[in-house]
C-alpha cells in the first residue's frame, strides 16, 4: 500500500518547509482555476509531503483573494489525504498567551460571502456533515506533537474566521469574546469546508500572535508585533510538522475519507455532463 501523502498549507510567515529532500515544484491547473502558487513536493524524514503557501510566495494574496477551491483541489490531485493548516491567529482569551499554540476543533464563520465555499453547484447538490469540522485523529497527533516540541499548547477551541483584511474593531473583538471563541483568524473558512468535501482530513496549528484589540493591558494588534511573534512561532510550527509527519505515515482510520458517501442529493441522470467532468476527481466514485 502506498504511503499516505501529507499536505501542509502555510499561513503568514510559513512560506517553506525546511529539511525537505527530493524537492520538486509542481504547477497545477484545476477545474476551479489556479492555486495560490506552485506546490512543493518532497520528503520529510522519509514521509511524502506537499507544501503550499496559502497567500503565495511573497505574501501576495489577501485572505479574500485566495482561491481556496483550487488550493484544495490541487492537493486532491496530488494524492493528499491529510492537510495540516498552519495559521497565525489572535488570542481571544487571557490564558492563550501570544506565542502559544492552539489546535482548534470548531470554526465560526463570519466571512461575508465573498469566498466560494463549496465545490457543488452547477447542477449538483451535495451536503456534507460538518458538525465536527476538524479530523479528531489528525488534531490529536498535532497536539501531541506540539507538546513534544516544547510548546504551550491548547487542545480544542473555536476559531472565528472574519473576512479581513483589516483587524477587528474593539467593539467587534469584545462581542466575539462574549460568544466564547478562543482565537480569531481570516483563512480557515472555507478551507476546512472544502477539505471535508474533498474527503481530506483537516486540522489547524493556530499560532497565537497577539490579543487582537480587546486586552486593556496590551497594545492593539499591529503588524510589527505579529511579525515578531511569528518568527518564533514558525520555528515551533516546523518542529510540530516534522514530529507529526512521523506519526501520520500510516493509513488513516477515520470517516473523512467517505464524507461524500451519502452527501450527493442530485439524481445521477440529472447531473450535467460538464459538471460531472468538473467534479470527477471528487465524486466520480459515487456516480
Amino acid at each position: 500500500m502506498a504511503q499516505p501523502v501529507i499536505g501542509v498549507i502555510g499561513g503568514s510567515g510559513l512560506y517553506e518547509i525546511e529539511q525537505l529532500t527530493d524537492i520538486r515544484e509542481v504547477v497545477l491547473d484545476t477545474p476551479f482555476g489556479a492555486p495560490s502558487d506552485a506546490y512543493v513536493t518532497g520528503l520529510l524524514d522519509g514521509v511524502r509531503m506537499i507544501f503550499l503557501p496559502r497567500h503565495g510566495r511573497g505574501h501576495r494574496l489577501l485572505p479574500s483573494e485566495v482561491n481556496y477551491r483550487a488550493n484544495i483541489h490541487g492537493m486532491k490531485q496530488l494524492g493528499v489525504e491529510r492537510i495540516i493548516s498552519v495559521s497565525a491567529v489572535g488570542s481571544m482569551k487571557e490564558e492563550i498567551v501570544p506565542g502559544h499554540i492552539v489546535i482548534p476543533d470548531q470554526f465560526f464563520d463570519r466571512t461575508q460571502g465573498k469566498r466560494a465555499s463549496t465545490f457543488f453547484g452547477e447542477g449538483v447538490v451535495g451536503h456534507v456533515q460538518f458538525a465536527d469540522p476538524v479530523c479528531a485523529d489528525l488534531a490529536a497527533v498535532l497536539y501531541d506533537a506540539a507538546v513534544a516540541a516544547g510548546a504551550v499548547a491548547h487542545k480544542g477551541g473555536t476559531y472565528i474566521c472574519i473576512e479581513g483584511p483589516n483587524f477587528s474593531t474593539r467593539a467587534e473583538s469584545n462581542i466575539y469574546r462574549s460568544w466564547g471563541v478562543d482565537v480569531i483568524g481570516m483563512t480557515n473558512i472555507p478551507e476546512a469546508r472544502l477539505a471535508r468535501e474533498a474527503e481530506i482530513c483537516y486540522a489547524t496549528v493556530a499560532l497565537a500572535t497577539d490579543y487582537d484589540c480587546w486586552h486593556a493591558e496590551h497594545e492593539d494588534v499591529s503588524i510589527e508585533a505579529v511579525l515578531a511573534i511569528i518568527e518564533h512561532n514558525v520555528a515551533t510550527a516546523r518542529d510540530i510538522i516534522r514530529r507529526a509527519a512521523r506519526q501520520l505515515a500510516t493509513p488513516r482510520d477515520c470517516g473523512c475519507g467517505e464524507a461524500l458517501k451519502y452527501a450527493i442529493m442530485t439524481q445521477r441522470d440529472r447531473i450535467p455532463e460538464a459538471t460531472r467532468n468538473k467534479l470527477e476527481l471528487l465524486i466520480g466514485r459515487y456516480l
